[in-house]
């Protein structure tokens, strides 16, 4: 029996890691960008799967629309999804909760000592015809300072690893963890955690009901000069309360990966522009972290169609 599977709202430069894991599944691949409910269900509209990138959402009305068995995620959230609504219509959703260990903990390394270090304002400050590092001061050694990271699942471990790896103190916070590896202390309040801390790399899940985990108060509470690192989620931080906490130096610094909305309207930020580094969600990104992505969103596909149970389930029909 001939299978059709829509990829939507993906950018990929072929489908051949999809087409390798359907092979002897008899599927058609068909593709389309989802930009909008009409654009979904023209290309999806008989479909028996639907692998879809971020952008295409997938709400009640076109859900009613399909007539798919599952939808599955290329990628971890899944808000894009009214997940009641396809429990109602029978449908599986799956999603790739674990990729990009190593890349986004690496991304966060990098933004963060591209802070701590000062190294975009010291490029603007070259480039505009300067030279020196007065303006820069103080600057000082990881084996002198301390870095933290909020949310110790896969990638926050992986990162304080990392920060420990360059001389860093590590704090820890999670509510969720009752220990940590050796060399990580954990910290129970976040806002002791805030004020101890040079640098704060946040990798904890979003609230449900989309509030701030850093609002006006929390960051109040960063230490002055300190650097503050999202690579996690955009609704962590409230980005007015945080423009109105740069501009008294609680954090000095903010490198960004996810942002409330995106794209990012990058002007939001421009009263504190030489205190800002942003970067457009791409701390996931590698070639190898999206070719494993691209593969277990496909394995995931293939159990569905095989009438199997797939992988890192979210919604189960059954």
């Amino acid at each position: 029996m001939s299978h059709t599977v829509a990829v939507l709202g993906t950018r990929y430069p072929d489908l051949s890691v999809e087409e390798a894991v359907f092979a002897g599944l008899d599927v058609r691949l068909v593709t389309g960008d989802g930009a909008d409910a009409d654009a979904i269900v023209a290309a999806a509209g008989d479909a028996a799967i639907v692998l879809c990138g971020s952008r295409p959402r997938f709400d009640a009305d076109v859900l009613s629309r399909l007539s798919c068995r599952g939808i599955v995620r290329y990628g971890i959230g899944t808000d894009s999804i009214d997940l009641d609504a396809a429990r109602h219509e029978g449908m599986w959703v799956a999603r790739v909760s674990d990729y990009g260990t190593e890349a986004v903990a690496v991304h966060a390394l990098a933004l963060a000592m591209a802070g701590f270090r000062r190294v975009v304002a010291s490029d603007r400050w070259v480039r505009a015809g300067n030279w020196g590092f007065e303006h820069l001061r103080p600057l000082h050694l990881p084996s002198a300072s301390t870095a933290a990271v909020v949310g110790y699942g896969r990638i926050g471990r992986y990162t304080a690893g990392l920060f420990s790896a360059v001389g860093f103190r590590v704090l820890v916070h999670d509510p969720w963890a009752d220990a940590v590896e050796a060399g990580h202390e954990l910290v129970a309040d976040l806002g002791d955690l805030l004020a101890a801390a040079d640098i704060v790399s946040l990798h904890a899940p979003g609230d449900a009901s989309g509030a701030p985990l850093l609002g006006a108060d929390e960051l109040a509470r960063c230490r002055p000069g300190s650097v503050l690192v999202n690579t996690a989620r955009g609704s962590l931080i409230d980005p007015d309360a945080l423009v109105a906490a740069l501009q008294q130096g609680r954090p000095a610094i903010a490198a960004l990966d996810v942002h409330a909305t995106e794209p990012v309207d990058a002007a939001r930020y421009d009263a504190v522009a030489d205190q800002v580094v942003l970067t457009p969600h791409t701390a996931w990104y590698s070639e190898e972290s999206e070719h494993d992505m691209r593969l277990k969103a496909a394995q995931a596909a293939a159990a569905i169609l095989r009438g199997e149970r797939p992988a890192d389930v979210v919604v189960d029909p059954t």
